[in-house]
Formats: C-alpha cells, sequence, structure tokens
C-alpha cells in the first residue's frame, strides 16, 4: 500500500510522491531556544520522529532536518532580563532541548543546522528576492512585499486585504502592514551581522527558507511543525522560497498541539511541564507512550490520570514481553516484517491509534498462547510485538533504553529478593491452607503498587498501575 498524508495545503490526505525514488526528504521547524522544552514541543520531536522510522521501515533513505533559532526576539529579551548573554541563553536551551529528545527516544537528525550560521545563505536570499522586485530595504531592514506574490497565503487560505500581520514592535519603514520582516536592522545592545544593507540580525521566516534551501535543496518532501506555525510562519516561509525559484516542500504536515484545561500548553502562558521534570517521575518509555500513541492531528489534554492510563498500558506490553523471555530463556528477537494490519495503519496517514491496536490484540493474543503452554506462538507473537514496537520507538527491548533498562534492571533484582521473601511466606500459608493470610499478604503487596499473579511456573510480581 502506498503511503498516504494529510497535506494541510490540500486540506487532504495524498499519496505519497517523493521527489527522488527511495528518498525522502524532510524539514522540521525546531526548537527556538529562548526556554527549556516542555512536553508539548517534545511532542512535535516525537510524531516526526515516528515519521521518519516508518519511511525508514518501508526501505526509504531519509534525510531529516531540524533547525534551531538560536537567535530572535524572545531570546534578546530573556539575555537582557537576566543580564547574560544571548548565545549563553540559546546554547543552554539547545542542550536541554537535545536532551529532551535524546530521553525520549528520537534519532538524531541528519543535519541540525542554527539559524546564526547561515547568515550568508539569508543575505543570498535577500538579494535575489530585491532584485526581482519581491522584497525591498527600508531604514536598514528588509521586507517581504506579500502583494508581489499573488498566492501569498495559499496554506493558510487567508484573504489578503482580510489579514492583519501580526505586530512586529520596532519595525519602520513598511509599504504595507502586512509585509514582514526578512532582515532587522541593529539595535544597540543587539547582536547584529554585516549585510549590504547594513547592520542586522535575521527575521524569523527567513531562516527557515534558507537553511531548508541549503540542506534539502529547491525542492524537498515533507515539511512539518505545530499547527501553531501554519500562519504567519510557514506561510512566510513558502513566499519567500517560491518568489526565490524554489519548489519548496511538496507536503506540508503539522502536528496538534498538548493542550492544559482547554489551552495550548505554552510558555508564555506559564502553564508548561518541563521535560527535565516529567523524566523524574515517569519513565521516558512511558512519557514517548503517551505523547506519541494518540494520532498526530489529535490533541492532548494533559492530565495524570491519562499518563497513569499510558503506564498501565505500556505495562501491559512490558509484562508479555517479560514471560516470553523467561519461557524462552532468552529475548526474543523482533520478526522481519510487522503485521499487515499494522502496516496498513501507518500507511493510512501515520494512523499510531490503529497500528497500537494491533500491538494490544497481538499482546492478547500472545498471553493466551502463554496460558495455554504453547511455547511456539507466544514466542512468535512476542516477535511481531517488538518488530512493531520498533518501528514506534517503543520496544523496550531495544539497545536504545539499554541504559534505563540496565538501571531498572539492577533495581528490580533488589525489589525481587525483597518481595520473594514475602511471596515464600505467602506460599507456606496457601500450602497450610491459611488463605486469610495468604490474602492478606496479596492485599498488603498490592497497596505497595504490586500485583501477584499465581501461574503454573509459581507467584510472578509485577508493579500494577498507580
Amino acid at each position: 500500500m502506498t503511503i498516504r498524508l494529510y497535506d494541510t495545503s490540500a486540506r487532504q490526505i495524498r499519496d505519497f510522491d517523493p521527489v527522488k525514488p527511495g528518498c525522502v526528504s524532510i524539514y522540521l521547524c525546531g526548537a527556538t531556544v529562548q526556554a527549556a522544552p516542555h512536553i508539548g514541543h517534545i511532542r512535535s520531536g516525537l510524531n516526526f520522529d515516528i515519521m521518519r522510522r516508518w519511511f525508514e521501515y518501508r526501505g526509504y533513505e531519509v534525510t531529516f532536518v531540524r533547525n534551531v533559532t538560536d537567535i530572535d526576539d524572545k531570546i534578546i529579551t530573556k539575555a537582557r532580563e537576566q543580564g547574560r548573554p544571548w548565545w549563553s541563553i540559546g546554547y543552554e536551551n539547545e542542550r536541554a532541548f537535545n536532551d529532551g529528545y535524546t530521553a525520549l527516544g528520537c534519532l538524531p537528525p541528519t543535519y541540525e543546522p542554527r539559524a546564526t550560521g547561515h547568515v550568508t545563505e539569508m543575505v543570498e536570499m535577500m538579494r535575489t528576492l530585491i532584485e526581482r522586485g519581491h522584497a525591498y530595504e527600508a531604514d536598514g531592514s528588509v521586507y517581504f512585499d506579500v502583494r508581489s506574490w499573488p498566492d501569498y497565503l495559499e496554506l493558510s487560505k487567508q484573504d489578503l486585504d482580510e489579514m492583519r500581520q501580526p505586530a512586529e514592535e520596532g519595525i519602520t519603514g513598511k509599504r504595507d502592514p502586512r509585509d514582514f520582516a526578512m532582515w532587522k536592522a541593529t539595535k544597540p545592545g543587539e547582536p547584529d551581522w554585516e549585510t549590504p544593507w547594513g547592520r542586522g540580525r535575521p527575521g524569523w521566516h527567513l531562516e527557515c527558507s534558507a537553511m531548508a534551501h541549503k540542506y534539502l535543496g529547491s525542492a524537498f518532501d515533507v515539511h512539518g511543525g505545530g499547527l501553531d506555525l501554519i500562519f504567519p510562519h510557514h506561510e512566510n516561509e513558502i513566499a519567500q522560497a517560491k518568489a526565490f525559484g524554489d519548489e519548496f516542500a511538496r507536503y506540508w504536515v503539522h502536528n496538534a498541539w498538548v493542550t492544559m484545561s482547554g489551552e495550548k500548553m505554552s510558555k508564555s502562558l506559564g502553564n508548561s511541564v518541563l521535560v527535565s521534570e516529567m523524566v523524574k517521575n515517569w519513565r521516558p518509555i512511558v512519557l514517548r507512550y503517551y505523547l506519541g500513541t494518540p494520532h498526530y492531528r489529535s490533541t492532548i489534554e494533559y492530565s495524570e490520570e491519562a499518563l497513569r492510563e499510558a503506564e498501565a498500558a505500556f505495562g501491559r506490553i512490558e509484562g508479555f514481553l517479560q514471560r516470553v523471555t523467561e519461557l524462552a530463556g532468552k529475548t526474543v528477537e523482533p520478526a522481519a516484517e510487522v503485521p499487515p494490519a499494522f502496516a496498513e495503519a501507518m500507511d493510512d496517514d501515520l494512523g499510531v491509534p490503529g497500528a497500537l491496536a494491533v500491538v494490544h490484540t497481538t499482546v492478547r493474543q500472545g498471553n493466551s498462547a502463554l496460558a495455554a503452554d504453547d511455547k511456539d506462538a507466544a514466542v512468535a507473537r512476542s516477535a511481531e510485538v517488538r518488530a512493531m514496537l520498533g518501528v514506534l520507538g517503543l520496544d523496550p527491548l531495544d539497545e536504545q533504553w539499554a541504559g534505563a533498562s540496565e538501571q531498572s534492571e539492577d533495581l528490580h533484582g533488589v525489589v525481587d529478593s525483597l518481595v520473594r521473601l514475602v511471596l515464600d511466606q505467602r506460599e507456606s500459608a496457601r500450602a497450610r491452607k491459611d488463605w486469610a493470610t495468604a490474602d492478606a499478604i496479596r492485599d498488603q503487596l498490592a497497596q505497595a503498587g504490586l500485583a501477584i499473579e499465581d501461574s503454573p511456573q509459581g507467584p510472578r510480581w509485577t508493579l500494577s498501575a498507580r
């Protein structure tokens, strides 16, 4: 089946037809590094990590670019407030973002360019746009003339005559208030770079057009980002790039938000949940399950209860894999191919919820095989589960999670020794038919967060849902 993606520009799901056969090029608007990341930021990275993994599973060679906006108004404001160099703010938070991506199992991008490293490319783009009559200089700033490009607003489907461009503080000399700044003239105390039109710094939109052109060429496959970037950021990227002469992106893919009390999670609203804090209270692989398994176009309403449900659901998958490993006496390798129903769901606009349903169905089939003492069937289902989880970046037995697994195994061994002492007391009570004592021990373990399962091989404990 052909992979199909929802294209925001077309407002419909389209068959994927790459620019270059057998290859996929993806540009994702990455971090603006004025502050540490919350889980809403990392969700975007997770969604496109899953996209990348699926394309690679389907045999494509993927080039994945995720940029870093390391200079903009917000970073400069933060630096002024904190009395620190602007680059110090940016570098600290860039590392925090990368730590967050790594903690939640995102593969590193092929390229991760910083805006400040591409001023030369931005100047070249502005020079060409001015020569072609699509941009102009005024008071040391350079603006894009939106009326010079008839297809402006093709992505957001707005009417130019009814549109109001968001205000840009300190911007003067525009011919039309809806024109947007590609380059901002220097101000006292701000970082700046030399250009033919005087010293200044980049405008946000110009950065991505220039970097996408440098790393992916004049035409590439997928441009991604959050829904909030459709306008003005992505709209302005398109105008600059196409007026410059690029075909630019063939597909525009946007992920929905993580919300709290119905509002988009954001630093400005003060309702963010920082990744660095979340991983102290929740296992990173559980956070990945929670953020990565809803459909990328569906809003996630954050709640502790939803996280506990995700933890319990993932625990059932882990428990099955653990029981098969114990039965087989070794780790079962992933199957060479995922089940057809899983592939069908993923091909259809990255339908992770449908694909995950196949995972849970396979786990149930595997548990039934375990109950029937059918080792071969249980091992086969385990191999299929590992193959599917691998595509989603959620295989707990994969070396990607090895560090966390080793630490968990050390702790598991200590807890297991202690729990075994209690279970031996319970088994003694059961042997003398003292059911009241046996049940009391089981209930006390349940209160401590442990679920006890009596199997033909003896009692087995697992962590229960919080």
